[in-house]
């Protein structure tokens, strides 16, 4: 079979650049799916991308689609006609659904069959209704019309090339009819571009200043600023998603190096990135120490005989941004941080769990709490948890949203308050999002807890707890960050108490009865999937869970613990066998006794089995409280041979009372040495 390049380009006004990318994937994405429900076979598929067009390139399609056979059962010949040989509706349905008449059906066997072959099409003819599809299956938000059209798209449509091979598509999509006239670059080349075939498309529009490949754009741009940027004895931020952005808003990119004046390195460096990164879309630079340089780089879209008039003129675009920085940063300096306690005190944090301020000296009290016990500074906790939503009322925050907390930071330390206390202000917001930076100090550490507990156990206190997708407090992600602080950075907090404490602070604006182990349950519960993701299995969770540890970094420690025991070959029969003993004590009747009376034995394999438990209680005592927890478990490993060899040989419900409950008792003492680190019955 004959086989040729296809090539479609729609042309258009300029797209949303933060959308361009994903929408040339899900153009050659829905192509490609069109095509292969087509049944046709193609070598190699990819997508272009520009400000002003989406294309795809389909290489060595077939020309033809292959022949096939359709073959459909129908209902059983007894139901598809009645007792005197008539159909019945359910043949005449399958006669319609096939498109033909009933004497074309097969009856010869227990069912209807219709067996029909059809031609394949030329794929030419294909080629106007897949292209029509995928276009409409953008993932386009909002359509927009144009002129007096009901056509519909993201942007107005301005041309349309479609070739196979080296011929064009007939056919009109979206109010374009299709040829193989492109369009140049808006001002280097602005005139039509001949497509002379669609292995020539990249090239043919690289002559009229337009590289079309979106990665190519990408690759370039990342390395000329990084180029640009070792010249000027610094480094770029480039973060991928403006990366993308920049190179979706030029079709032919010139990266230049720009400045600005000194005297705004005294504003707060972030404040300065976030306006020319969001504003500007420009490239910042930083020092070898990490410190900003008073230069950055834009894109330009020409390549201009006197590039110094674009360096002027993104220089003069950027000062007003930056004076404006400067001028927050300056005026919020005149007031102590603490005194905007007081705007905040009638700006409300939830209806009715009070305001902003209510929140902050909710988690001073709460931090102190915290810090005393996590081995910090409680005064410089409680100090900083007072403190840290006082930037949230500055005119800095106002105008950069992205400030809080880093503002803080900065008028805190002017205001002459401890780098702990100031770093805090920030690092209460930690982790921003997964896998993102902790706190560094056991001050911000305290803070970042107690305010994620406190909007924690204030929202579950009213009632209103996340649903599905729905979770408008960030709760899920508050829990995680609480758990991911105090386990990686190994902090060892009584979370019982630490929400107790929580519930008290609220007083009687939230219900509190159940609200404790609703909220614990609620942050426990994001573990499962946390480990899940580490590649722990959810017995091995669920055998920490039921022995309810007080402190995730105690919970993380005996779930490592577990994991391990899991590897050891005995531990498949102390798990069963630890089965076998909690299914037994949960029917004894009339409870369990505290103590094993030695003279009620009559078996030596009973005797063996108190000598072992004996003999581990004593090693794995203290191991248990040092939270020695694996090796508390491969001295339990120990204990296989003595529990095998008694089951083996000793009926635990013995006819006798006293015996019975004497093992029974055994049998508790066993349990209690594996409860103090988990529930290894779970693991069976």
């Amino acid at each position: 079979m004959s086989a040729q390049d296809f090539l479609v380009e729609l042309g258009t006004e300029e797209l949303p650049p933060k959308a361009l990318k994903s929408l040339g994937e899900a153009f050659l994405a829905g192509v490609e799916k069109g095509l292969k429900a087509a049944g046709l076979n193609y070598v190699a598929a990819r997508y272009y991308a520009a400000p002003r067009r989406l294309a795809v390139l389909i290489s060595q399609l077939d020309s033809q689609q292959p022949d096939r056979t359709v073959n459909l059962d129908g209902p059983p010949v007894q139901a598809a006609f009645d007792k005197d040989g008539k159909p019945t509706q359910a043949a005449l349905g399958f006669a319609r659904k096939c498109g033909v008449e009933l004497a074309q059906i097969d009856q010869s066997g227990p069912k209807l069959k219709f067996s029909q072959s059809i031609a394949g099409q030329a794929t030419v003819s294909l080629l106007p209704g897949i292209v029509e599809s995928s276009l409409n299956e953008l993932p386009i938000p909002k359509r927009m019309r144009w002129a007096a059209r009901k056509d519909e798209f993201v942007r107005p449509t301005q041309w349309l090339v479609m070739l196979f091979g080296d011929a064009v598509v007939d056919c009109e999509i979206l109010a374009q009819t299709a040829g193989r006239i492109s369009r140049g670059h808006r001002f280097h080349a602005n005139h039509e571009v001949h497509i002379s075939s669609p292995a020539a498309y990249a090239e043919d529009l690289r002559c009229a200043y337009v590289i079309a490949d979106f990665a190519e754009r990408r690759e370039l741009i990342d390395a000329r600023v990084a180029e640009l940027a070792a010249a000027e004895q610094g480094s770029a931020i480039v973060p991928p998603a403006l990366l993308d952005e920049v190179s979706a808003l030029v079709e032919w990119p010139v990266p230049l190096v720009c400045s600005f004046e000194e005297r705004f390195l005294e504003v707060p460096q972030e404040a300065l990135i976030t306006t020319m990164q969001d504003n500007q879309k420009y490239f910042c630079l930083l020092d070898g120490n990490g410190r900003l340089l008073p230069r950055f780089i834009t894109v330009a879209n020409i390549e201009s005989k006197d590039p110094a008039q674009i360096v002027a003129g993104n220089e003069k675009v950027v000062r007003p941004r930056l004076t404006d920085a400067e001028f927050f940063f300056k005026q919020d300096k005149r007031q102590p941080l603490e005194k905007r306690n007081e705007r905040l005190a009638n700006v409300v944090f939830q209806a009715q769990l009070g305001s902003v301020f209510n929140k902050a000296e909710r988690v001073s009290e709460l931090a102190g709490f915290i810090a005393q016990r996590i081995g910090g500074d409680a005064a410089r906790a409680t100090r900083a948890g007072l403190l840290s939503k006082c930037d949230l009322a500055s005119e800095m925050v106002g105008e950069f949203p992205e400030m809080q907390g880093i503002a803080g930071y900065y008028y805190a330390l002017h205001d002459g308050e401890p780098e702990d206390v100031a770093q805090a202000l920030n690092e209460q917001y930690m982790p921003r999002g997964a896998g993102a930076e902790l706190p560094a100090t056991l001050t911000g550490a305290a803070v970042a807890v107690a305010d994620k507990l406190d909007t924690l156990v204030g929202i579950f206190g009213i009632g209103m707890l996340p649903t599905g997708s729905k979770d408008p407090y960030a709760l899920r992600r508050a829990a995680l960050g609480v758990l991911r602080i105090l386990i990686e950075k190994q902090l060892d907090l009584d979370l019982v108490a630490a929400v107790g404490f929580a519930i008290k602070q609220y007083g009687d604006k939230v219900k509190a009865e159940g609200l404790a182990q609703q909220v614990l349950d609620f942050i426990f519960d994001r573990l499962r999937a946390r480990y899940e993701d580490e590649g722990v299995d959810v017995a091995v969770y669920q055998a920490v869970r039921a022995v309810n540890p007080a402190s995730p970094l105690d919970f993380d420690q005996r779930v490592q613990a577990v994991q391990a025991f899991r590897q050891l070959p005995e531990a498949a029969a102390l798990a069963a066998a630890n089965k076998r003993v909690s299914n037994i004590l949960d029917k004894a009747a009339g409870g369990v006794a505290a103590q094993v009376e030695p003279h009620y034995f009559d078996s030596p394999c009973e005797f063996s089995l108190y000598s072992a438990i004996q003999q581990a209680d004593q090693k794995v005592t203290p191991l248990a409280a040092e939270r020695r927890y694996r090796v508390t478990l491969e001295c339990l490993a120990s204990l296989r041979e003595p529990v095998d060899a008694f089951f083996e040989a000793v009926l635990v419900n013995a006819e006798d009372a006293s015996v019975r409950a004497n093992r029974y008792a055994l049998l508790a003492r066993l349990r209690g040495l594996f409860l103090g680190v988990a529930d290894i019955s779970l693991l069976g």
